[in-house]
């Protein structure tokens, strides 16, 4: 075992694949989870702070590759490891204590029909652990058995899709998902431009009042129907904020359908 806690000492079983660029931040945090993983491969797409050298501190095997988009960029990771079980995470995420546990055990008596796991996934915004709406449980497949999973989705929603039987964890990974308002408001307009991109429908004024409607009835699910205002003021937020996701959606690409952008 070396200093920093990854085993060197038998098989790799246990494999982490990561993506980053420009988190020291955030990634230490993730980095200190993963003392019981047999190997880290963290595949950087052009960092410019020191997450490189964090990583390298802490005996990941790091990887210089170009952006290819969120799932060419994970199997490349993914393909990158050694590892009879890949454990997939972000580098805003971190492998919570009690996962650590039941990981180790759900691996020392999984069944051979076994593929996958999914896991909860919660969230750290605002200085609150968000439980309402619809931002927890979040579960995702992240920890698969080599060669027997793939990333699939487009370029903003992308997913591990395994083949065979998945099996369910109950402690989650932890989600330190925005570092503020502003980051929540940067990515949200990053992502509705990107769907704007892919528009392929005419749509008229018409489209951008469907906008308001649906806007309005995101707001009420988030809020209301799944309790979001039950987190207080953070839960508030993400509900006005996903309310005006949905807008600008519906905005930008009756803007880009009308001309008013470059095609």
């Amino acid at each position: 075992m070396t200093s920093t806690g990854i085993r060197t000492d038998r098989p790799k079983r246990i494999s982490a694949a990561i993506i980053a660029m420009n988190e020291e931040d955030r990634i230490v945090s993730l980095l200190d989870s993963l003392n019981f993983v047999d190997e880290i491969v963290v595949v950087d797409s052009g960092s410019t702070d020191n997450t490189v050298k964090i990583c390298e501190r802490y005996g990941a095997n790091v990887i210089l590759h170009e952006w290819m988009g969120y799932v060419l960029q994970k199997q490349f990771a993914m393909d990158r490891t050694s590892g009879e079980w890949i454990l997939c995470l972000d580098a805003d995420e971190a492998v919570s204590v009690e996962l650590r546990s039941e990981i180790t055990e759900a691996l020392n008596n999984v069944d051979d029909k076994v593929v996958a796991f999914s896991i909860p996934r919660l969230s750290r915004y605002l200085g609150k652990w968000i439980y309402h709406g619809g931002w927890y449980p979040d579960r995702k497949v992240r920890l698969v058995r080599r060669g027997k999973a793939s990333w699939v989705g487009d370029s903003i929603h992308e997913k591990l899709e395994p083949v065979g039987i998945t099996v369910q964890l109950s402690n989650p990974i932890l989600h330190y998902v925005y570092r503020d308002i502003s980051d929540q408001v940067k990515t949200i307009n990053a992502f509705s431009s990107v769907v704007a991109s892919g528009a392929v429908k005419s749509c008229t004024w018409v489209y951008v009042l469907l906008g308001v409607f649906h806007s309005i009835g995101k707001f009420l699910e988030c809020a209301i129907w799944k309790k979001g205002l039950l987190d207080g003021v953070p839960g508030l937020i993400i509900a006005i904020n996903s309310s005006f996701y949905v807008f600008l959606k519906h905005a930008k690409i009756w803007e880009r359908k009308s001309g008013f952008t470059v095609q």
